[in-house]
């Protein structure tokens, strides 16, 4: 097919549709979704500040929280104002270049979110199997530099969903039944060829966090191996009860995420569209909602920096 019909047959707008089936129930839908998003703005922008300023928490695992934190803050509000809009205002409409934006920034900000949960898990090896050379090890350059590596890796790979999806011709129409654009809900409105969109979604998948995935088995393997080794019942307890709170955030992570991967290719005409909706839509806000509560429960320095910053602010106030 020719450039010029492509470009003809490209739409100057999508509309989202928000949950199919459920229109009418879409004001009481968006009551849990816009308080667990100003819960997840709140607790993880707390978190960033926190560990910004409290000394006790400049250690490498609290380095890459707080970039967890703002993947997870900036991820949900890719998408939560704008189905909001859906929701409240009837605001269903999306410019095409706004809603490969969309695309692009919501994928590849869940492969940055994984690739941050295997750091993660790499720090919890290193600090449990090496703990002498802990802070030798991850220097604050060694951060830094695996961070902006696991940001490229996202941008290199999901970059490629805007040709795929914008060289598609679209006359079926503009209509997506979702509440923002994710990858495969686009490609599928067309009514061009999109094996090769699925074929490279699965790639992606695969490559991210496939590689994290067991990068994350092999880290939490060796850390078995270790504590398991320990001669004492307690320091076997201490070493592991630091992982708690990584292994809670790879469980609300991971179990969403391969739900929505799954059925989006083999279960979607067993499964109804609604459900699914509502189910991808958690998938993005369930991590960055319950990870700064199960840190804040989970992890003894985050619970003190609280305290220490609340009586640090009332002391401000009374000397005023």
């Amino acid at each position: 097919m020719s450039g010029a019909n492509i470009s003809s047959m490209t739409p100057g707008f999508f509309i989202l549709n928000g949950v199919p089936g459920l229109e009418s129930t879409h004001i009481w839908i968006s009551l849990p979704f816009c308080f667990m998003y100003i819960i997840a703005v709140v607790g993880n922008c707390g978190l960033i500040y926190l560990i910004g300023h409290e000394e006790a928490l400049h250690h490498p695992m609290y380095y890459f929280l707080a970039l967890l934190s703002f993947t997870d803050v900036t991820l949900c509000t890719t998408t939560v104002p704008n189905m909001l809009c859906i929701f409240w205002f009837n605001l269903k409409e999306i410019d095409f270049n706004g809603c490969l934006a969309q695309m692009f920034f919501v994928h590849m900000l869940t492969g940055m979110e994984s690739g941050v949960l295997m750091l993660m898990a790499l720090d919890r090896y290193v600090a449990i199997c090496y703990p002498l050379r802990y802070a030798t090890i991850l220097t604050s350059a060694v951060i830094a530099k695996a961070g902006l590596a696991t940001l490229l890796r996202g941008v290199m790979l999901i970059f490629p969903f805007t040709f795929l999806t914008k060289r598609l011709p679209y006359c079926r129409g503009n209509f997506i039944p979702h509440t923002y654009c994710d990858h495969m809900s686009v490609a599928k409105v067309s009514c061009g060829k999109v094996k090769v969109n699925a074929i490279y979604g699965l790639l992606a998948a695969l490559l991210i966090g496939g590689f994290d995935i067991f990068c994350i088995s092999m880290s939490y393997t060796m850390i078995l191996r270790a504590v398991v080794s320990l001669s004492s019942a307690d320091a076997r307890h201490k070493a592991f009860s630091t992982c708690t709170s990584h292994i809670c955030a790879i469980v609300i992570t991971y179990v969403p995420a391969l739900f929505t991967i799954f059925t989006h290719r083999f279960g979607e005409k067993s499964i109804p569209p609604h459900v699914h909706i509502i189910i991808a839509n958690l998938y993005l806000m369930l991590p960055p909602t319950l990870n700064p509560i199960v840190y804040g429960v989970k992890t003894k320095q985050i619970r003190e920096g609280v305290i220490k910053l609340l009586f640090k602010e009332k002391d401000i106030l009374s000397a005023k």
